[in-house]
């Protein structure tokens, strides 16, 4: 994420999408793909319209409510550790108990981009020599998500994206990022040197500072890591790289022996079990070569996937990506967020619309989401944002501002079933109601952001969608400033 649309954009906003309609009897074609069409493929409730917060924070629908949970710069942190970081992005409710949740949350940042970053709190350190920069925090709250404590579960890493809740209660943290031990930073005025590699993944833990494992899991490979999913069976991870010039990769990395547990870092070798890229196949068994040769006129239509062995995980020489000559993997512009049902993990792609996103006779896209099916090994287009010219241009459209969509980021599976998308695109920014084959429809609005491009606030994305086990509380991020809030209402009567 660290790579934004209006980012790229550079200025001028880009087209804001419609997400497709669709049918999908292939998905219900077999128990395991039943689970990506929810509720029987039958039609749900539209959200009611969104209105405006007199704070100015958040507009919901009538019967919703939000809470503010975490705040940069203005909640405190536990055991005297400081204010909270900012930078708020991939979260995950890793645990529930009758006293009430635990929340990992990551702070994508490198050192010293705010005076906030999440501080080298000792036990929880990879590497000194990025202070003030990214990392982890550990939220607790009650049942309906008042906080009662945070504190860090990880400092010294660099832009920590998204990530993934393991089956047995950790967070997966992904640092989107290549740096080299060597490079140098600069931010705040200040200048440094980092000490050692990023690229990882890390596991924290929901215990205290004292308690954490800040070790880079290697065996993941080293690349811009954006998010990724644990298969059930806990043999298999899936993996997405959020990177251009060339465009990214999704991967797969499968154990050699034995489950994954606890403390991965300490059980997996550096260069353990087998990470492979994905290969999308056509009928013919040809390759293809990117993601955006896959448009709406395929919403519904399984495609077999084959993998291919990454040569050097830890990119020693050449970027993972890098390794593989034209035609032998599919690309695709900003793999983002990814998270599993347990049948299969939902993935998406943000957009790609500019001549750099996407190969030149491929179709624009403000934003695509698949399903891929574990045990069938076949990925499906389930929503698709057309490109959409009419939207090109900042600014605000209040007429159509809680219609037209684009740039999925973060996604989650909620307790129905359907999908919760954060949006990172132009103009207004949403979260997002998700029906696989199906509407999309707003949840939210961040009225910090204005839709145009004078100032950080008006561009700021929302991030981390995750909800409470039992389905009470929708936590998410606005990334800046940095805030977590918590939202509650009649969640069943327009996701069941």
């Amino acid at each position: 994420m660290s790579i934004s649309r209006r980012q790229a954009i550079t200025g001028s906003a880009a087209a804001v999408g419609l997400s497709v309609a669709g049918v999908l009897p292939s998905l219900a074609a077999s128990p395991a793909n039943a689970a990506a069409a929810p509720n029987g493929g039958r039609p749900l409730r539209p959200f009611p319209p969104l209105k405006d917060d007199p704070n100015g924070i958040l507009a919901l629908p009538d019967g919703f409510s939000y809470k503010i949970v975490t705040r940069e710069g203005l909640t405190d942190m536990s055991f005297g550790q400081g204010k909270t970081p900012g930078w708020h992005d991939g979260t995950g409710v890793v645990a529930m108990k009758h006293a009430g949740l635990t929340i990992i949350q990551n702070h994508e940042m490198a050192p010293h981009m705010t005076q906030y970053g999440v501080p080298l709190i000792p036990g929880t350190v990879y590497d000194p020599g990025a202070p003030n920069a990214g990392g982890c925090t550990v939220i607790t709250t009650d049942p309906n998500g008042n906080p009662t404590a945070e504190w860090v579960g990880i400092s010294g890493t660099v832009r920590n994206c998204a990530g993934g809740v393991t089956p047995w209660g950790t967070w997966l943290t992904c640092e989107e990022t290549f740096i080299t031990a060597g490079a140098t930073w600069s931010g705040g005025g200040l200048t440094g040197t980092y000490q050692k590699n990023h690229g990882y993944v890390f596991e924290v833990f929901q215990g205290d500072s004292d308690h954490q494992l800040p070790k880079p899991i290697k065996a993941f490979g080293r690349f811009d890591h954006e998010a990724l999913a644990v298969e059930p069976k806990m043999r298999r991870v899936y993996l997405s790289e959020d990177a251009s010039g060339p465009n990214g990769l999704f991967y797969r990395w499968t154990a050699s022996a034995g489950r994954l547990e606890q403390g991965i870092a300490n059980q997996l070798g550096d260069t353990e079990g087998t990470l492979e890229a994905m290969q999308i196949r056509l009928d013919d068994g040809s390759i293809v070569p990117d993601v955006a040769y896959i448009t709406s006129a395929q919403l519904g239509r399984p495609f077999n996937v084959t993998w291919i062995a990454v040569p050097d995980r830890e990119a020693t020489t050449t970027p993972v990506r890098n390794q593989f000559a034209a035609g032998t993997v599919t690309r695709g512009k900003k793999f983002e967020g990814v998270w599993s049902n347990g049948d299969g993990c939902y993935i998406v792609n943000s957009f790609a619309f500019a001549p750099n996103d996407l190969p030149a006779d491929a179709a624009k896209h403000d934003g695509m989401v698949w399903f891929y099916d574990y045990k069938d090994e076949t990925i499906t287009l389930v929503t698709y944002f057309p490109h959409n010219p009419f939207a090109e241009g900042e600014g605000p459209s209040p007429k159509y501002a809680d219609m037209t969509f684009d740039s999925p980021d973060n996604v989650t599976v909620t307790p129905w079933g359907t999908l919760v998308l954060a949006e990172d695109g132009v103009r207004h920014s949403h979260v997002l109601s998700s029906i696989p084959g199906g509407p999309t429809y707003a949840i939210a609005r961040n009225q910090l952001s204005n839709g145009t491009s004078n100032g950080s606030l008006t561009y700021s994305e929302f991030t981390g969608p995750t909800f409470s086990p039992d389905g009470k509380v929708l936590f998410v991020n606005i990334q800046v400033p940095g805030i977590t809030l918590a939202i509650t209402g009649p969640w069943q009567d327009y996701l069941r």
